[in-house]
Parts: C-alpha cells; sequence; structure tokens
C-alpha cells in the first residue's frame, strides 16, 4: 500500500494528497505533518519505512470538504485520490492485492465547485494571463457556472482588471511570475505557474474547438493570438486539475475594458466597493444596497458594481427597468415573491456537468424551472421597459424537461445518489417492484403463502426462513406424500424431512427470494440509471437553461435596486455624455445606514456641482468635519449611477465618468519597503498618468506626510497639473490654505468649506459643505476632543498663538518664533486658564423650575423670561 502511496504522491509533489483508505482520506509523511498543524489534528503514526515512523493523519471522507476549504484558504493545493475499483476484484488478483487508486482531482483556490466551499453572493474566478508578442490578454472562468470572458489588456492594465475581478487564483506562464508576482498578489489571488506550452496559440486554438465541439471559433468572434493564448492556458489547467473530466463551459465572450469604468485597486480599497478596509463584507457599499434574493443576483450586483458601464443607453435601460419596477408595486413584490424561491441553478449546472452533483441538483433545475415558469405566467403591465421584456420572455420554453422532472423526482430529494429514495413513486415500474420488495417483503411472501395454501389445500401450510435454505415451504408430515405425488411434486421441490415437517421449495419462491435479498441494491441501481438519464436530459438542455438563470439573475437585480430605492428614498440619476457632476443633497449610502443603526443622528447632506465643463473644487475645514465622507460619497453616487441604480440625493446630474480614481487615507506597505508618504505618492502618480478629461478625481491631504513646504509644493503643483493637463473633474481636500489663492488663478478651480462652529473654545462640526475657504483647521480644538492631556493643549494654543502672531506681523522667521518660544519643560505650571463664571441669572432662575407643576401658559410666560435675562447677559 505503501508502494503505491509513494507512486501517486510523487505525481504530484505540490500538492497534499488526499488518500483514500476505506471512509478516510489518509496523509502521510510531510503532507499529514503540514495538514495536521493546518487543520489542528492529531499527527499520529502508522508503521515504518526505512527504520523510521511515517507520520499520519486522516479526515472522515463525509466530512471532507470543510477540512478541504481550511486547507484551500491557507494555501495549500490538495490532490484528491479515490479508490477506483472495487475491492472484490483486487482480491481476485490475489489475497494481498491493493485496490486500485488514481488522484481523481486537484482541489485549487480557482476550481472549486462545492456549495459549502463557495460564496454563494460572489463569483468564483479562475484568471490566466497570456503574452505574445508584447501582447497580453486576461482570460477568466468560474467553472461553478460555466461563465467564460476574455479580454485584449497590455500588461500595465492587469492589475486594476484583478482588481475589479478579484479572482480566487491567476495562472501565468512558467517564469513570468517573477515579473508578475506583485501584481497578483496585491489582488489577493494566489499564483500558478504552468508549462509555457500550455500558453501556445496554436495549440490553444485546437483545445478550444475540441472542447466547444466546433471546426473553429469564427462564430464566437475574432480572437488575437494572446486571447487564444489566455483562453488555452485556462482549458489546459482545467484538463489538469479536473483529471479530464472538464466542466460545462459557456462559449467564450470577448470583453473590452474601454466599455467599463476604470476603477484601480487603491480606489476601490478606499471607497470599500465589495470589501471594507478590515477586509470583510460588513461595512461595505455592497453590504448596504444587497436587496437581491438569489445567489446569482447577489452574484450579478458585485459584477455590475465592480463594473460600471460607460455606455450611456446600457445605463439608462438599466434605470428605466429600475424605475419600472419601483412604481409598479404590486408586479415588483410577486416578483420577488417568486423569486425568493429560486435555487441556485447556475452552480447546480456546473456541478452536474462536472458529475460531482447530486439529486438535490436535479431538483434546483426543476424547483428553478418551476419558479421560472410561475413568473413568466404572471400578467406584466404593457409598458414594461424592452430589457426586462427581454428577461421575461426568456423564462419559457422548457415545460417539457420540467414536467419530466416533476414527474420523476421526490419534492425533498437526499444530497447523494447512493442514498436512493429520490425518484418519486409511480415513474418506474421496476423500482416500484424493487421498492416493494424491499420495504414489504414480509407481505409479498405472506401472499405467496396464501397462494400455496389454496394450491395444495393444505391450510397448515407454512414460508419460513432460515440462513441454511433461506425461503421454504413447510408441511407436517402427515401431507408428505400429498406434496411428493404428483401433480404438486411438479410444483413443489423437495428439499429437506426432518422428524414432523417436510420442507419444498418453488421456482417462483426462489427467485423472489432473489430479489427480496437484492431489492436494495437493485432499487439504488435502478436510481442512479435514472439519474444519468435525467442528468444528461439536463446537460442536453445547457445552453437554454443557463440563459433561464441569468434572466432570473437580471430581474432579480432589478427589484432588489427598485427596492432599495423605495426603501432609502434615492432618486433616479440623470445620465449623459456630459462632463457636469451635479447632486443635490447626496449622502454616503454607508455612513448614512451607520448613523442609522447606531441612533447618531441624522446624516447631514451635500451638494456638490462641478458645472459642465468640469470644475475642480477646493475643499478646506478641520480634521472630522467630513471632508473624506463628502469626496467619497460623491464617487460613489457616480459609480452606483453608472451601474443602473437609483443613488442617494434628491437630484443628480451625471455627466459620463470614464475613470474614478480616489486618494484617500493613510497607509504604509511595509512588505514592499514603501512609507505612507511613498504610498501616497505612487497612488498620485498613478492618477497624474492616467486620468483622462471624463474621469473623476478625489484627492484628500496630498503632501501632508513630508515637511511643510515640501508638501505645500507637492499638493499645489498636482493641483495645477489635474487643471491644466488632466483637464478633470476633481474634489480636492486639503489642510494647505494657501492652495485657496490658486481659484484666483486657475479657472475651473472654486473653493469649498465644511462649516464648523466655535464655542467657549470648543469645535462643533456641523458637516455642511459652503462655497469659500476655511481661514484655519481647528486642529487643537480636535485634539482636545480626542482626549490630549489638558496641558498639552494649552501648550499647543500657545505655540499657535506664537507661530500665526509672527506669521502676521512678518518680522521674525518661523525658526526664530521657536527659538523665542519656552520648552515645555521648563513650564511645569498649566497655562492660565479664564476664571471660572458664576451660574447666569437665567441658569439659577431656571434651577428654581419644577418643570411638572407648571402649567402650559407659565411655561410660555417662563421662556419669555428666560430670553430676557440672556439678553440681558
Amino acid at each position: 500500500m505503501m508502494a503505491q502511496y509513494l507512486e501517486i504522491k510523487a505525481g504530484h509533489p505540490g500538492a497534499l494528497l488526499f488518500y483514500r483508505m476505506g471512509d478516510f482520506y489518509e496523509l502521510f509523511f510531510d503532507d499529514a505533518a503540514a495538514a495536521a498543524e493546518a487543520l489542528d489534528i492529531a499527527l499520529t503514526k502508522r508503521g515504518r519505512h526505512q527504520g523510521q515512523d511515517i507520520p499520519m493523519c486522516g479526515v472522515p471522507v463525509h466530512s471532507a470538504e470543510g477540512y478541504l476549504l481550511t486547507l484551500i484558504r491557507k494555501g495549500f493545493r490538495v490532490a484528491v485520490c479515490e479508490q477506483t475499483e472495487d475491492p472484490a476484484e483486487a482480491k481476485k488478483r490475489g489475497s494481498k492485492s491493493v485496490v486500485r487508486r488514481e488522484v481523481v482531482r486537484l482541489v485549487t483556490p480557482g476550481t472549486l465547485t462545492e456549495e459549502t466551499l463557495l460564496d454563494a453572493r460572489r463569483h468564483n474566478f479562475l484568471a490566466a494571463f497570456g503574452n505574445v508578442r508584447d501582447e497580453g490578454a486576461l482570460a477568466w472562468v468560474d467553472i461553478s457556472t460555466g461563465a467564460m470572458i476574455v479580454m485584449r489588456l497590455p500588461q500595465v492594465r492587469l492589475g486594476p482588471e484583478l482588481a475589479r475581478l478579484a479572482p480566487a487564483e491567476v495562472v501565468v506562464a512558467d517564469g513570468a511570475e517573477r515579473d508578475l508576482m506583485e501584481t497578483i498578489e496585491e489582488s489577493g489571488a494566489a499564483l500558478t505557474p504552468l508549462g509555457r506550452s500550455a500558453f501556445d496559440s496554436t495549440g490553444a486554438e485546437k483545445r478550444l474547438c475540441a472542447l466547444f465541439r466546433t471546426a473553429s471559433l469564427e462564430a464566437f468572434g475574432t480572437f488575437s493570438r494572446a486571447e487564444l493564448s489566455a483562453m488555452g492556458a485556462l482549458v489546459e489547467y482545467l484538463e489538469i486539475t479536473q483529471k479530464g473530466k472538464l466542466p460545462l463551459l459557456q462559449p467564450p465572450r470577448q470583453a473590452d475594458s474601454r466599455g467599463a469604468m476604470q476603477i484601480d485597486a487603491a480606489t476601490r480599497r478606499n471607497l470599500e466597493l465589495t470589501r471594507s478596509l478590515s477586509g470583510g463584507r460588513a461595512g461595505s457599499l455592497i453590504a448596504v444596497i444587497d436587496r437581491t434574493v438569489t445567489a446569482s443576483g447577489g452574484r450579478l450586483l458585485e459584477q455590475r458594481l465592480s463594473n460600471p458601464s460607460r455606455n450611456t443607453e446600457v445605463v439608462r435601460s438599466r434605470l428605466a427597468c429600475v424605475d419600472f419596477l419601483l412604481e409598479q408595486s404590486r408586479f415588483r413584490d410577486d416578483l420577488r415573491t417568486a423569486l425568493r424561491a429560486v435555487p441556485d441553478m447556475e452552480r447546480a449546472l456546473s456541478r452536474l456537468g462536472l458529475d460531482r452533483g447530486g439529486p438535490r441538483d436535479l431538483a434546483a433545475i426543476r424547483n428553478g424551472l418551476t419558479q421560472a415558469a410561475q413568473i413568466a405566467a404572471m400578467s406584466r403591465p404593457g409598458d414594461t421597459p424592452p430589457e426586462l421584456a427581454a428577461a421575461l420572455d426568456r423564462l419559457s420554453g422548457q415545460e417539457q424537461l420540467l414536467e419530466l422532472l416533476d414527474q420523476a423526482l421526490v419534492a425533498e430529494p437526499p444530497l447523494l445518489v447512493r442514498d436512493g429514495g429520490f425518484i418519486a413513486p409511480g415513474y418506474d415500474d421496476d423500482l416500484d417492484e424493487s421498492r416493494q420488495l424491499r420495504d414489504e417483503g414480509r407481505g409479498v411472501i405472506a401472499s405467496m403463502q396464501s397462494e400455496y395454501a389454496e394450491l395444495t389445500g393444505i391450510q397448515s401450510l407454512k414460508i419460513k426462513h432460515n440462513n441454511v435454505l433461506g425461503y421454504f415451504v413447510e408441511v407436517t408430515a402427515t401431507h408428505a406424500d400429498k406434496m411428493l405425488s404428483p401433480p404438486l411434486s411438479e410444483t413443489f421441490r423437495h428439499r429437506q424431512t426432518t422428524a414432523n415437517q417436510v420442507r419444498f421449495t418453488t421456482v417462483p419462491l426462489s427467485e423472489m427470494e432473489t430479489r427480496i435479498l437484492n431489492a436494495g441494491g437493485r432499487a439504488i441501481e435502478i436510481e442512479k440509471r435514472l439519474y444519468d438519464t435525467l442528468k444528461s436530459e439536463i446537460l442536453d438542455r445547457y445552453a437554454e437553461l443557463s440563459d433561464t438563470a441569468s434572466s432570473l439573475a437580471e430581474i432579480d437585480l432589478h427589484g432588489a435596486l427598485a427596492k432599495l430605492a423605495l426603501e432609502e428614498n434615492w432618486c433616479r440619476p440623470k445620465v449623459d455624455d456630459s462632463r457636469a457632476l451635479a447632486i443635490t443633497n447626496g449622502r454616503h449610502p454607508v455612513v448614512e445606514q451607520a448613523l442609522r443603526a447606531s441612533g447618531g443622528g441624522p446624516f447631514i447632506a451635500n451638494d456638490c456641482d462641478l458645472g459642465d465643463q468640469g470644475d475642480i473644487w477646493l475643499l478646506t475645514g478641520p480634521n472630522m468635519a467630513g471632508k473624506s465622507t463628502f469626496l467619497r460619497q460623491n464617487a460613489l453616487i457616480a459609480i452606483l449611477a453608472q451601474m443602473g441604480s437609483f443613488v442617494p440625493a434628491d437630484a443628480a446630474h451625471i455627466g459620463l465618468v470614464s475613470q474614478v480614481f480616489s486618494r484617500v487615507g493613510a497607509s504604509d506597505d511595509l512588505a514592499r519597503g514603501r512609507s505612507t508618504f511613498m504610498v501616497e505618492m505612487v497612488e498620485t502618480a498613478a492618477i497624474l498618468n492616467q486620468a483622462d478629461d471624463h474621469a473623476l478625481v478625489i484627492l484628500d491631504e496630498i503632501g501632508r506626510g513630508t515637511a511643510t513646504y515640501d508638501g505645500l509644493s507637492i499638493a499645489w503643483a498636482t493641483l495645477e497639473h489635474l487643471h491644466e493637463v488632466n483637464g478633470c473633474r476633481a474634489l480636492f481636500a486639503t489642510h494647505y490654505h494657501e492652495l485657496t489663492r490658486l481659484s484666483d488663478r486657475l479657472t475651473r478651480v472654486e473653493n469649498a468649506t465644511i462649516a464648523v462652529k466655535e464655542h467657549d473654545g470648543d469645535v462643533i462640526f456641523l458637516h455642511e459643505v459652503h462655497r469659500g475657504a476655511a481661514d484655519r483647521s481647528y486642529g487643537v480644538q480636535v485634539a482636545k476632543l480626542a482626549g490630549l492631556p489638558a496641558s498639552v493643549v494649552d501648550r499647543a494654543r500657545v505655540v499657535l498663538e506664537a507661530l500665526e502672531k509672527g506669521e502676521r506681523e512678518g518680522g521674525a522667521s518661523r525658526e526664530a518664533v521657536i527659538d523665542d518660544l519656552p520648552l515645555f519643560s521648563a513650564t511645569p505650571s498649566p497655562a492660565p486658564r479664564p476664571a471660572a463664571l458664576g451660574p447666569s441669572e437665567a441658569e439659577r432662575r431656571l434651577r428654581e423650575v419644577l418643570p411638572d407643576t407648571l402649567t402650559p401658559r407659565e411655561a410660555l410666560l417662563l421662556i419669555y423670561e428666560l430670553k430676557e435675562l440672556v439678553n440681558e447677559d
């Protein structure tokens, strides 16, 4: 056995080998040590090899999926080795023969299909990047749904596209991983090198033609050599990992990166579109807006949010569907009620195609078609938008398959085929008979006993059973002569005589015995055969069923966005090809929901109007006043509008945004030797080098990570570059008040500020954006709010006043002012504070009031009295 293990392991050195031993997958040697540590299970030993104990651990087959998921998440790949021979067959070769085993599958991050291993609301993409003669292409596939897409893509654009797709695994040509490692690891994907022959474009074309059973790929489009290379590598990798059992893939679709709003990796992180900064879904935009009721609808929502359209006609068509369902409340609610019962048909189809499915996947197709037929039969309003009407029309046409599955399947099938019991009674006569024999064997034998008693005229005749004779007919010795004489002797054959009984058998009884004993196994075999037949019927209609599943997802998404708009009071944006960005009472959807959940008060809505020429707003104001929130909310509103959603505002006019760039927040990247300031400069450089005149740029505190004059200079030059060279729309937040003077020099720059109010040395944040510039940053007041010791706050005020005085008077340099200030340690006593004032006359009067004793008239008079006292003070 160990020789077989070592031979199989040698063929898969880069993977942990799950070696099937009865009801367990067992691991040995280094695999066992690594798996035991990763899974936190016991490491034992089994036998010896070359004089050393063999480390061993194992996991039960029935719960292996959970262990697989843990290993995949920790970066391992797993080779699943199954028994491919019946133990009885192995014994025929000799008593010590080892059952034949083979690796039936390599489990990797990008090739998962099991329901328990996948996030139902996220795609699980496997991607491949091909490069032929300096022309690049990216292909990706989700084998759990069958979608396959390819895009021409220069290597410089690989990072943003991987950030958009968030693939689980990326395949690259052997040797290319050194150049691509940093980009791929930044996307969070596992990197897998593959032999260069897999990326050969000529071989790839043949591989793809064989997969789709076509003479050429012309019916699917005209593909470049780089695109063929990337798609061919995907197919080759799937053949390797699935051991030749390829999933059912949809014909490849070509995507154009120019058709979608470009959002780079840093911007996606900063805006927290699908993942919060902490890495989870909670706190992200998608968590706030997701009202879908199906898994496929949830995946489509993430796809649209990650990939907003740059085609105004597409955007308007989607908005029309949302608007229609918002108005047609009864139709929308009926749709959503029916959709709640729709299972994940896409992934059920994929599992069936890979032969990893079961009876519940057959039922998922049946239930999905049932709900599709129900939705298709709904009476729809006459003015249904074309896109929604087309999706509804695609739900019909599978009545024959639905009828077949309805007749064949029970309501709630078991998980596994081997469990049986999923074929409905009355569907197959042989199966019904086998089940009857299996479940009602005693009744069948009793019925035969009655027949034989009537035939022989012997009422005491019995049919009995023992382990030696099996089933037999037994009569007393007094009836032996009758049974042994014609014509009964022709039917009953003598088997055994005892002191008081004589035992016989018959051909029907022997056959019935065999059938009863084999009925359970026969029933399972019949159900397996019927399962294969039903599976083939489904897979023969794979393309039509995929269209049905996609249409259900699309309908769900439109209904979910309508529900969102209704619940949150969002408006339909106007989207056109202009350069306008005018938002009335815009809100940040995530912050607004967080405030509502915490009881923190209402969100303060604000306007943003960058004009028809693509203005730049220079935003000043203190920390904590809401500058970053204001910047982000306007970028999110543009993204939501172009994905086809209503937006959190009273009104919005969005001129098509080609790119969104964000430089908000501070973080370092120590693994790559980058300080916070270096990260800031790298991201700013990407913006200045890439932003076009239809881009929307949000920048916060450029230059703050270095010396004051250095930072001011960088911020100044950056703002000028955005205005003069990029020509884009921008929101530019800064604490460098000197930059506000640029509004007099640059025609498209306008000043805006966050309003605050100062009271008794404290600052009150109003979170209101107004035109104009702030005259100070209120940093000391914010420090006080943060809880700095009073002595530090007072000392900071002294230093600030001295610096501001020196700057106003212009007589002394900043360095000279600092030299004149006494050291903190030399002034241990805190700075003098204003003398505490006693309570005012109004406060004293208020303390005397007993509210419970006041009449309404007395309360009104008290208000007038207090007002006079306050005016006197």
